[in-house]
């Protein structure tokens, strides 16, 4: 997108075109407004016009341009804190709903893909993630049992079927959860356009917001070249927020992710490296994350972004850490590479706000966007449409509020992934 070919690597090879989208030059009338064109902004226009509600959708970009384009494709249950920790951060009545709402949203999202007909390369078959060293085992045990106890389709995996399920002896165990599963990610957000767009919803590209305010007690949203007034303003913006509600991007530290896909592998290579399609990640700090896809390449990535003296640096580790867990690919030849960025909040959870009277969204995914903001997305659909007031929401509303240091953070990040990666950071 936009002449980078490390913006969407892979995914904008392989993904299937997004319907036509034309930048707004009008000044039009809609019930609801939608800024942002991700999971969470499309689910919602999605839902929104399969009710019949009159919805426009506002992309700066492309669809699926941040986050939603450039992530690995897990479609993970939960978020990266422990299940317990939920309740503990936000209460019991918030933090048990939030659980109960992320715990089933894979299965929302293969709902949406079997009934819209979404080709997204689904695979079902769960995913693992994966234990380094006793350390790690602990972890995992712990997360099991936490998720057990709520009745969630988990399982924990010893080293031999660990090694027979991914294809290496790298790791000590395994945790295998059944609701997940990988997906081509910038295909799923294009395929929920194809859906949004046929039930009624009309999306423009290339149309950031510039100012929003209120005229005649409706909202009031501008770009350069148009404007909608609109009942309802749901704001999807999350980590790559600009515009008037910038807020949400500065409430986030930005983690740098990037992934790099090899050439398919040939049939023996790929009846022995993950034959079921599961996708991984890792329990290390700075973690490793990888998966296959249906042409059979290696999807491998890891914090990092491949610019500057990075791209280099990740590269090499990547091709040394790829030899090592996998012995077996021996010399290992990328196709593309890409990299993005994580909004990552001060307690890894997502959070709710209300940046006026109808001017609500969800953000703060934390690396967990495709269910979560396939989920907050309908939730946004039916609490415009009355079906779920704000007392039933998964979260309270809280104000934006920047964390300290956010800058220096994020140049740490960087930085401290390149020299771990220089390294040779190892299990």
């Amino acid at each position: 997108m936009l002449n980078d070919p490390r913006s969407h690597g892979l995914w904008e090879k392989t993904a299937p075109l997004p319907p036509p989208a034309p930048r707004l030059a009008e000044y039009v009338s809609a019930d609801v407004v939608i800024v942002g064109g991700g999971y969470t902004g499309l689910s919602a226009a999605l839902h929104l016009a399969e009710a019949g509600v009159d919805v426009r959708l506002l992309e700066a970009a492309e669809i699926g341009f941040g986050g939603a384009g450039r992530n690995v494709g897990l479609i993970n249950a939960g978020m990266w804190v422990m299940p317990d920790d939920f309740p503990k951060e936000l209460g019991p009545v918030y933090g048990e709903k939030l659980l109960d709402l992320l715990g089933g949203a894979p299965y929302l999202v293969r709902e949406l893909i079997e009934k819209h007909g979404i080709a997204c390369e689904l695979e079902k078959n769960g995913t693992l993630h994966c234990a380094v060293g006793p350390a790690g085992m602990k972890e995992l045990e712990e997360r099991a049992r936490q998720w057990q106890k709520r009745g969630a389709p988990v399982t924990l995996l010893d080293s031999v079927e660990t090694e027979r399920r991914i294809g290496t002896r790298a790791y000590a165990g395994s945790l295998l959860d059944m609701r997940a599963g990988t997906l081509q990610p910038l295909a799923y957000a294009r395929g929920l356009a194809h859906a949004a767009v046929k039930a009624g919803a009309k999306l423009h590209t290339g149309s950031a917001v510039i100012s929003a305010g209120e005229a005649s007690g409706r909202k009031v949203v501008t770009t350069a070249e148009g404007e909608v007034s609109a009942d309802w303003v749901i704001v999807a913006t999350d980590a790559y927020s600009t515009g008037p509600w910038e807020t949400v991007r500065r409430e986030q530290v930005h983690l740098p992710y990037f992934n790099l896909a090899t050439v398919p592998l040939g049939d023996n290579l790929r009846r022995s490296i993950l034959p079921n399609r599961e996708g991984c990640w890792d329990t290390k700090e700075i973690l490793s994350s990888f998966r296959m896809d249906q042409a059979g390449r290696l999807v491998f990535g890891s914090v990092g972004a491949l610019r500057g003296t990075g791209t280099a640096i990740h590269k090499a580790w990547a091709r040394r850490s790829l030899r090592r867990i996998f012995p077996q690919l021996g010399e290992v030849e990328f196709e593309a590479e890409w990299y993005g960025k994580i909004g990552m909040t001060d307690n890894a959870l997502p959070r709710f706000h209300k940046f006026g009277k109808n001017v609500i969204g969800f953000s703060g995914y934390n690396g967990r966007g495709i269910a979560p903001g396939t989920a907050f997305g309908r939730l946004l659909a039916r609490h415009v449409l009355g079906e779920v007031p704000e007392t039933d929401l998964p979260l309270p509303p809280t104000e934006p509020k920047e964390p300290g240091l956010r800058a220096l953070k994020e140049a740490y990040y960087e930085a401290g992934a390149q020299i771990a990666h220089f390294a040779g950071e190892r299990f």
